[in-house]
């Protein structure tokens, strides 16, 4: 499988003399055009060359990471001491793995490995895993065959490539019924954890900005559309731009996105918490536990924002000069129907938690699981294009449960501020939607939700990429 080049390089070395020996043997077999530095084009064909497949973009990523004086290439101090950097890294990595200091990890502490890291798995797939990186096929790997396996890629442990897996809010969608993201103790005592949050939240900014007419349209249809009031995504793109202008298009996002922070930090305060309390073994959470403090932490953060949420969906609605901003329609939502106006529709709300997390984990659980029985035969490493099309998939399932709620809740928050309109509680609304304008009545706007689907899916994975980069958290 693999030249001799590799073997000689991948030789168990005991001193630095040979390991100095071995870099700078390899480092010539790399560096073809002989100017004493290894650019990206020179280190990904000869890494092929060796049977050493690079994703898209991690030649790049291991120029970068060794790069020290800025010259897009490694000179021969600079491609050694990333080498050894790497190691030492891995070694680190590998140890933690062997739980049992036999010096081989089987597909068992695999598994282990991932149910410390929140992810249950199969023990065929806790093989597959194994098996991407077991060369001499006896269904262990020693060291020798992690290092061959990793030391090319920037991953620096297989729990990197693992967290690939985890279903991560990062890919906001608009919506706040995620279950919280799962972080390791390792990013806790880091604090990579909040530079994290920090990035979905940026991601998220960016993406409900991007994205906000289709979400404007979206809750105007759901309010005013009916069997007798029949609007079209054109028509009513053309009553909002004439009503308010271009800019009337996005009404409503600036709590949209303003929500953003205090929701997070309140969802992943209270998610540790109940993972505390609802976890059977200390620091191991099972899925269903996991469901269970994921949905508690969003109803806990709903209930605190919720308000926020009234507002949104007023301010999204309002016609020009109804109210002057966020504080204006507060104080008079407050002055007209007092405090219970601010918590209208909250319980399809929180009720809506439930089918959207608990059908988003199950598809996207069993997209994962489909896809490492298929294809994870070199890779564990699914690739973005994979991920993306997992989360937008599972999340879009996620959306079709919960939208009935969704529309239910909308009109309830918007109710008092339509002119003759009825206050009706959740039961009979439901009821007058079925009757008036059949089931598919439960459904209205869900063409423009669905559209903004993709771009807010590619426009928070792009900027949280970026915002990674920016805040020091290598990919």
């Amino acid at each position: 499988m693999y030249s001799g080049v590799r073997k000689l390089f991948f030789t168990d070395c005991r001193c630095a003399e040979d390991d100095i020996k071995t870099y700078q043997e390899l480092f010539a077999k790399l560096d073809t055009n002989k100017d004493g530095v290894v650019d990206v084009s020179e280190l990904k064909e000869g890494l092929d060359a060796m049977g050493i497949k690079t994703g898209r973009g991690e030649a790049q990523e291991i120029i970068s990471s060794g790069d020290d004086n800025k010259d897009d290439g490694l000179n021969f101090n600079e491609f050694s001491k990333y080498l050894m950097d790497h190691e030492k890294k891995l070694l680190l990595t590998f140890k933690s793995l062997d739980k049992n200091n036999d010096g081989q990890i089987d597909y068992m502490e695999i598994k282990q490995s991932l149910a410390d890291l929140g992810m249950n798995i199969s023990e065929e797939d806790a093989n597959k895993i194994l098996q991407s990186i077991d060369v001499n096929g006896t269904m262990t790997v020693d060291w020798n065959e992690f290092r061959q396996h990793f030391l090319f890629n920037p991953a620096t442990s297989l729990q990197e490539i693992i967290r690939y897996w985890k279903h991560s809010t990062v890919l906001d969608i608009g919506d706040s019924l995620t279950i919280p993201d799962e972080f390791t103790e390792e990013e806790k005592t880091t604090g990579l954890w909040w530079r994290q949050l920090a990035a979905g939240g940026m991601a998220g900014a960016v993406s409900r900005t991007g994205t906000a007419p289709l979400d404007r349209m979206k809750v105007f249809m759901q309010v005013h559309s009916s069997k007798s009031n029949k609007i079209s995504l054109v028509g009513g793109f053309k009553q909002m731009l004439k009503e308010g202008g271009v800019t009337s298009l996005w009404r409503g996002n600036g709590v949209n996105v303003l929500k953003i922070a205090p929701e997070t930090a309140i969802k992943f305060m209270a998610y540790e918490q109940y993972k505390k309390l609802l976890s059977s073994e200390p620091g191991k959470i099972q899925t269903h536990e996991r469901f269970m403090a994921g949905s508690l932490a969003g109803a806990t953060a709903q209930t605190a924002i919720y308000p926020m949420e009234v507002m949104k969906t007023r301010l999204t609605l309002r016609k020009t000069g109804q109210y002057s901003g966020m504080f204006d329609c507060a104080k008079k939502i407050l002055k007209r129907e007092g405090v219970k106006a601010f918590y209208k529709g909250y319980v399809p709300n929180i009720l809506g938690i439930i089918p959207y997390a608990g059908i988003d984990l199950a598809v996207y659980e069993s997209l994962k699981n489909f896809w490492l029985s298929k294809y994870a035969k070199d890779t564990a490493n699914p690739g973005v294009l994979v991920l993306l099309g997992c989360g937008t998939i599972s999340s879009t399932c996620g959306q079709l449960a919960s939208y009935p709620l969704a529309l239910i809740r909308t009109r309830m928050q918007a109710q008092a501020s339509l002119e003759g309109s009825e206050q009706q509680p959740m039961g009979r609304m439901v009821k007058n939607v079925l009757e008036k304008e059949g089931f598919f009545g439960l459904y209205r706007g869900i063409l423009p939700n669905f559209m903004k689907v993709i771009p807010a899916v590619s426009i928070s994975y792009v900027v949280y990429e970026y915002t990674r980069s920016a805040l020091g958290i290598q990919k």
